[in-house]
């Protein structure tokens, strides 16, 4: 990810302007706008996280040290590191970001490379655009304004979605972009042009309507483009760059977060999208040109909790809507579907019988467990006996994975009257399924594994693992001590970095240690100047453990002991496990 690169550019702000940024973009304001925040153990806020599916909200905010964490990924920060997280900015970017929220003026700084190339890619992605849409308008258009026309798209309509055309030309948008002082080769990077077998450079979009990708910062981030002749795939997307990820965004998005309908109706295609809005259905999405992903989920999750699947009537439609409440569940969002009768998708449903029929359908779609029980019973002949087995089978494995007991026997009373057979013998037999099922999770996720247990929760993307937990104990100590105690870096036996066992807490160490003998200040959002992301969110972690500070001199040379002890172990080749065993109980007195 962009955030992950380090030295000058994450460096290039004084302390004394990072703390004010922090005082001025408070972390439970700042994440409200993401996640929502309710339930509250002691001072601190939790919520779902916005960084991974989760059912029960273990997304901790905490007002007074200004920090978030997540006890399921681990990943953790101040309200820098929660910004570049979640809006996938560079250190840079997101101070730039928090700064312009807090009316407050960047100082001088050192260049960002990575940071200007960013901005290049988005000032060309937006005159591609321009482009595009002074194209539509020229004769070179006349074919997909034709197209338009034959979809019913208005001209206000093109204009609110900037909808444009690519010219049947080799490389008008090559020539165009050139003319306005952009190389071939930035051209090349934003996924606009492509390079020729005989060296030359030919526009990637051609002969197509074009259709914007633009973020919810209201950014030009990419182009999908529908074939208007010839031949060549039917809708065309941009490559992944730098500033464009597919799974990540939703087609619309921009407009449909300000939709006051309280939900976003979920689409296959872009046509479907630019005609729901045409329709007065402004909260309608789509992805582009993939399923449904996890990324796209917990964005829609930012601005609702309810999603309507609006997927075209068809077998392929179908599928992609259960594999989209799939998904969707597991935030805890409300689910409702869709169904079609008489038209193959919501374009055409509304052509063919306007928009206060697809109103009425929305009034009368369904939650997404009868949906998916109507699915079920489509696939099986219920006056046959061995059928009607399959069916309550696979209609129990749906119902033990529903969240609420009343739901859960609500469903069982109807499909028991549905093949009348006594409700309490599938109310019993869903109970038995479901203990299974936690059953099972608990396993798979290894509650109580000391092992588990002391290794560091530092989320799903390539965790880090302690090759010595006994050690990393007692260094995890020393930087807790160190960051909560600052007075402690004038002890002479504080260990050099390269006695850590752990390569990522030997780093934090050495940053901290650095920062407190110059006499700076130590925060997450400071250190997050220095640290990757994945070592701010373990330090976080590391200080959301107890530490008593009543004899802090003494508890620091406990954990220096244990670390040279350690060390001498690994250098005798002893099992790193043995003497973690023997020394535990001295350590845990102090945590």
């Amino acid at each position: 990810m962009c955030h992950s690169s380090t030295g000058g550019d994450r460096t290039a702000f004084p302390d004394t302007f990072i703390n004010e940024l922090v005082a001025r973009n408070d972390i439970v304001d700042v994440v409200s706008g993401y996640v929502r925040l309710g339930k509250k153990s002691g001072s601190n806020m939790f919520g779902l996280c916005p960084f991974h599916s989760e059912k029960t909200p273990s997304f901790s905010v905490s007002p007074d040290k200004q920090i978030y964490h997540c006890f399921g990924c681990g990943k953790g920060g101040g309200v820098i590191s929660f910004i570049m997280e979640i809006e996938n900015l560079s250190f840079p970017e997101a101070v730039a970001f928090l700064a312009k929220r807090a009316n407050m003026t960047l100082p001088e700084q050192e260049d960002d490379r990575e940071s200007k190339k960013r901005s290049r890619m988005y000032a060309l992605n937006k005159e591609a655009a321009r482009f595009f849409y002074e194209q539509l308008l020229s004769p070179a258009g006349a074919q997909a304004r034709e197209y338009m026309a034959q979809r019913g798209i208005s001209k206000a309509t093109a204009t609110n979605f900037g909808l444009g055309c690519a010219p049947n030309a080799w490389d008008a948008l090559e020539k165009a972009m050139r003319e306005k002082g952009y190389t071939d080769f930035e051209l090349f990077d934003a996924g606009l042009v492509k390079k020729g077998r005989n060296g030359g450079w030919y526009d990637t979009f051609r002969d197509r309507l074009m259709f914007p990708v633009i973020d919810v910062q209201g950014r030009v981030i990419g182009f999908s483009g529908r074939i208007l002749t010839g031949e060549g795939p039917k809708y065309l997307n941009s490559p992944e760059t730098l500033v464009f990820n597919k799974g990540r965004n939703l087609f619309a998005l921009n407009l449909a977060k300000k939709s006051k309908s309280g939900y976003i109706l979920l689409s296959e295609g872009n046509i479907d999208v630019v005609s729901l809005h045409q329709a007065g259905f402004d909260s309608a999405v789509a992805s582009l040109g993939t399923s449904l992903t996890a990324e796209q989920a917990r964005l829609i999750s930012r601005y609702t909790d309810q999603v309507i699947i609006a997927y075209d009537n068809d077998g392929a439609g179908q599928k992609a809507a259960q594999r989209a409440i799939a998904i969707l569940e597991k935030l805890e969002l409300k689910v409702r579907v869709l169904q079609m009768s008489g038209a193959k998708d919501p374009d055409e449903f509304i052509k063919l019988k306007g928009p206060e029929a697809f109103a009425q359908l929305i009034e009368g779609s369904e939650n997404q467990t009868e949906y998916r029980l109507a699915q079920i019973a489509k696939k099986y002949d219920l006056s046959v006996d061995a059928q009607k087995l399959d069916y309550l089978r696979e209609v129990e494995d749906l119902l033990a994975r529903r969240p609420s007991a009343a739901e859960r026997e609500i469903y069982c009373r109807r499909i028991a009257a549905q093949v009348s057979i006594s409700p309490e013998v599938l109310i019993g037999e869903v109970a038995n399924r479901r203990k299974r099922i936690l059953r099972q999770t608990a396993a798979a996720e290894g509650r109580g594994s000391p092992t588990r247990l002391s290794q560091p929760a530092s989320g799903s993307e390539r965790p880090l693992r302690y090759d010595d937990p006994a050690s990393a104990v007692a260094e995890e100590g020393v930087i807790r001590l160190l960051y909560l105690e600052p007075e402690l870096i004038k002890s002479d036996r504080l260990p050099a970095a390269e006695e850590f066992s752990s390569p990522a807490l030997g780093h934090i160490y050495s940053v901290l240690r650095t920062r407190l003998a110059e006499g700076k200040t130590v925060s997450a959002d400071v250190l997050g100047g220095e640290l990757e992301a994945k070592e701010v969110s373990l330090l976080v972690s590391i200080l959301q453990k107890p530490e008593a500070l009543s004899n802090a001199e003494k508890a620091l040379d406990d954990y220096i002991n244990r670390i040279r002890d350690r060390r001498r172990a690994r250098e005798r080749g002893r099992d790193p496990m043995q003497i973690y065993q023997q020394r535990k109980e001295e350590l845990e007195k102090h945590t």
